[in-house]
């Protein structure tokens, strides 16, 4: 069942690792043992593995086996990703560690209209939400998300109906005062400022890999962030970022696919000569 966990157990070779210690050292697999000067960190998902490895194979993991991730895991994906770049170094980034049942549920419910409205426009096809986009086409495609939820209600749920099962939930949050927003007072959608947090969300999931996990991080609860502010209890002058899921995961993604250089690269100008490769 995508979204929801599945019983502990074998599943495949990569999730088996996770119950067995390290060659050579006897170390839990996933921990970092001390060498000399420096840390020598073992992986789980992909024993050995290297950074170009990690970086080509962290794909958005959203199905998980039915293990719980200790308190103790969760501190040393956060103690690792902590050091990832952002601007000024004033590591405008909090995090919210959602445990209680009920709290959970509130987030899966502030999260589900979100995704209906997501379905029902690329259903249309539509990018929801684009900057660039048809107006009119994506007003009357949100007015069909009720029979799309209906219509899950009957269904077994995917990672979104079961967003409260996921092991990890991790609130990603944003302080207003420490982002330089250079395009603050643009007249058009501004990005800037997610350069000094989204990095950490993507050091999230690289050092989830060290410990056996996966995840995805997703933006949806967002459509209503009041909502999850007033859960949460999160201040006016901090934003919320986004939800990073993570877990033990079912399989792990070893094949992405992506556009290849040539597709967005180009040398001067916008439509300049594509980047080859040599």
């Amino acid at each position: 069942m995508s979204g929801a966990r599945l019983p502990e157990g074998p599943v495949n070779q990569v999730t088996d690792r996770a119950s067995t210690v390290h060659r050579g050292t006897g170390a839990p697999v996933g921990r970092c043992v001390p060498r000399g000067a420096r840390a020598r960190c073992s992986a789980t998902t992909v024993e050995g593995m290297e950074l170009i490895d990690a970086l080509r194979t962290t794909g958005a993991v959203r199905q998980y086996r039915d293990a719980a991730v200790p308190d103790e895991t969760v501190y040393r994906v956060l103690d690792t990703a902590r050091f990832a770049p952002n601007g000024g170094n004033r590591q405008a980034w909090r995090v919210i560690l959602v445990k209680d049942p009920s709290l959970r549920r509130a987030m899966r419910d502030i999260y589900l209209p979100g995704w209906y409205e997501y379905l029902a426009q690329v259903a249309a096809g539509l990018t929801p939400w684009a900057v660039v986009t048809d107006r009119e086409l994506e007003h009357r495609s949100v007015a069909g998300a009720p029979a799309i939820a209906q219509a899950a209600a009957v269904g077994p749920g995917g990672f979104a109906e079961h967003l409260d099962e996921v092991p990890v939930m991790l609130v990603l949050l944003a302080d207003f005062a420490k982002l330089a927003t250079v395009d603050r007072d643009a007249d058009h959608y501004t990005l800037v400022g997610g350069a000094s947090v989204y990095p950490f969300a993507w050091s999230i999931l690289l050092a989830a890999r060290t410990e056996g996990l996966a995840g995805v991080m997703t933006t949806m609860v967002v459509r209503d962030e009041a909502a999850v502010k007033e859960l949460l209890g999160v201040p006016d002058t901090v934003t919320v970022a986004g939800v990073l899921a993570l877990g033990q995961p079912v399989h792990q993604p070893t094949r992405l696919r992506r556009e290849p250089v040539e597709a967005f690269a180009t040398i001067d100008r916008f439509d300049g000569t594509p980047l080859a490769a040599p």
